[in-house]
């Protein structure tokens, strides 16, 4: 009996359709306030629990719909949770020292072997695992959730490993993750950027400005406040993917070897019992 080889949870349509939601809804949340006039008073503390209470059920309903498209079962959703407790595990390891964070080297694995699906939950869900863990609930728990979640995905979407393996494959994650850990600071910071206005320096936001005016400030104050976090945990992140990756994507292939996620139930009856079976018409 042949090995069932590994592959990715592939995305059928449901999931593709919970996908696009949420992100088109992590869009407008993460950018609506630069179309906002003067008088809109906005914060994002005031609609991050209206998208928590959104995000959630999105959440769920990416996995229901994995569920119904046959890409992930019981020992998938298992593996789900333990990879999220780990994950959770990671990040108070390096939270708040220089940016080193220790987790994204874990979901950038987790996306590539287990699909991009799979990631952008697994993604949200540590997040907000370690929230919980760290006591870091706050308006910007669902903004990091939904980060983590793009972050993971699109380790997920990379080229599949039937035609990138070995080093070139782990110089691809590498590099996505060095690349991926910068394009999270940056979605980060737009969250937290907005609410800082009304302020003279010229690298705050300022609701009513032309788009383009309010991203040379979004620019400048990334330049000025986050290039150094972002640098050493997209730093960590190569570190850990070209000295542990190797071990540790052989070990989730095999576990998804093991679990089989998507292996067909056929029942073989054996040589002995087929030998009496009547024969079929009969």
């Amino acid at each position: 009996m042949s090995t069932p080889r590994s592959r990715p949870l592939r995305i059928g349509p449901r999931a593709a359709t919970a996908l696009v939601l949420v992100t088109l809804i992590g869009i407008a949340a993460f950018g609506w306030p630069l179309l906002a006039d003067r008088q809109s008073g906005f914060a994002h503390s005031h609609d991050a629990p209206w998208l928590f209470a959104a995000l959630l059920p999105l959440l769920v309903g990416v996995v229901v719909a994995t569920i119904a498209d046959d890409g992930m079962d019981a020992k998938a959703v298992a593996m789900l949770g333990v990879l999220a407790a780990v994950g959770a595990a990671l990040r108070p390891l390096g939270a708040g020292t220089g940016g080193l964070e220790p987790m994204f080297f874990l979901m950038v694995l987790s996306g590539r072997v287990l699909g991009p699906g799979f990631g952008f939950v697994l993604g949200g869900v540590t997040m907000f695992a370690s929230a919980l863990l760290t006591g870091g609930v706050g308006p910007w728990m669902p903004f990091q959730m939904l980060a983590m979640g793009w972050f993971s995905l699109g380790a997920g979407l990379l080229p599949g490993p039937d035609r990138i393996r070995g080093r070139a494959e782990l110089a691809m994650l590498a590099l996505y993750g060095f690349l991926g850990s910068f394009a999270y600071g940056t979605i980060m910071n737009l969250q937290g950027w907005v609410i800082l206005q009304g302020r003279d320096q010229g690298i705050y936001f300022s609701p009513g400005d032309p788009i383009s005016a309010n991203l040379v400030r979004f620019l400048s104050y990334c330049l000025a406040t986050s290039v150094g976090w972002d640098l050493g945990r997209a730093a960590l992140t190569v570190v850990l993917t070209l000295t542990l990756g190797a071990t540790l994507l052989k070990a989730l292939r095999r576990a998804t070897r093991k679990a089989a996620f998507d292996a067909p139930v056929t029942f073989d009856p054996g040589p002995d019992r087929a030998a009496h079976l009547p024969p079929k018409g009969t």
